[in-house]
């Protein structure tokens, strides 16, 4: 039998999702080594997982996906409340659902969309400091949409991957980006196709430079162009982003938070603060 897993968590103790580290090193202090430990206990067998997003270290998730396989007999109860008493407090396991045998959390899903949070005020964070980056000079984030516009389409966006990426090629299409505040947090939801390795914090990077002032909106435009990485923005701090959720076709029958809206509907509009709603 199948499964598909909506997964939570707080990256910020993790090395990310990956068992295998950038060093190659098979790490214990990995969100897969968790849940599969956990996984593998209640099913008094070896698990082995496919994510959706394999977030990097220091990265969030309201709602990762992943599939596994077990002939254990298990009902999607046990499976959510069974593995959760055995993950750490950062993680859960948020529901649990039989899928076909054709299904995969990776190659089945027709999108993913996360949020980055920037609390833009002269003074640090104290609470929900661990979700938000901070910035304190003033930022347009009027500025910041509209650059953003110009990142919408299929492109090459090989200015926006990091020199470790692994992709095969730099073309993604990102169907939708936003850029709002909300009080004293600036908020950049996006929404793609596939990402590239940091392309997020990439982007992001780079729009800091358009709402601060240091850069021009049509800036954003001719680094996409040149796609070259010296050329644009800072990595931001992982800290501030959350994998929102994959996004999956109706017919794979999966919870409405992961499943691709009608055509025309618009992007989450809740909070930018986590975990959202």
């Amino acid at each position: 039998m199948r499964y598909a897993l909506g997964i939570e968590y707080d990256g910020g103790g993790f090395l990310g999702w990956q068992r295998l580290t950038p060093h190659g090193v098979d790490s214990a202090d990995t969100l897969q080594a968790a849940l599969e430990g956990a996984l593998s206990k209640v099913a008094d067998a070896p698990i082995a997982t496919t994510c959706a997003g394999r977030t990097d270290a220091g990265v969030h998730a309201r709602c990762n996906v992943v599939h596994f396989d077990s002939a254990a007999a298990r009902s999607p109860r046990n499976w959510v409340m069974g593995t959760t008493s055995l993950l750490p407090q950062a993680m859960s396991v948020r529901w649990c659902q039989e899928v076909g045998d054709d299904f995969n959390a990776r190659f089945s899903a027709r999108a993913r969309r996360y949020r980055y949070s920037i609390i833009n005020r002269p003074v640090r964070p104290a609470l929900g400091r661990q979700y938000l980056a901070w910035m304190k000079k003033p930022l347009d984030a009027g500025a910041m949409h509209r650059a953003a516009q110009r990142l919408v389409g299929e492109h090459d966006f090989s200015a926006f991957r990091t020199v470790h990426c692994q992709a095969p090629h730099a073309r993604r299409d990102l169907q939708a980006i936003r850029v709002w505040r909300d009080g004293d947090v600036v908020a950049v939801e996006v929404q793609a196709n596939a990402f590239l390795h940091h392309m997020v914090r990439n982007i992001v990077g780079s729009l800091l430079e358009v709402g601060g002032g240091s850069r021009p909106e049509d800036w954003i435009a001719e680094v996409l162009q040149a796609r070259d990485r010296r050329l644009a923005g800072p990595t931001a701090p992982p800290g501030g982003l959350v994998f929102l959720a994959p996004l999956y076709p109706a017919e794979c029958r999966l919870p409405a938070e992961v499943t691709l809206a009608p055509p025309g509907a618009g992007m989450d509009t809740a909070s930018p603060t986590f975990p959202a709603s």
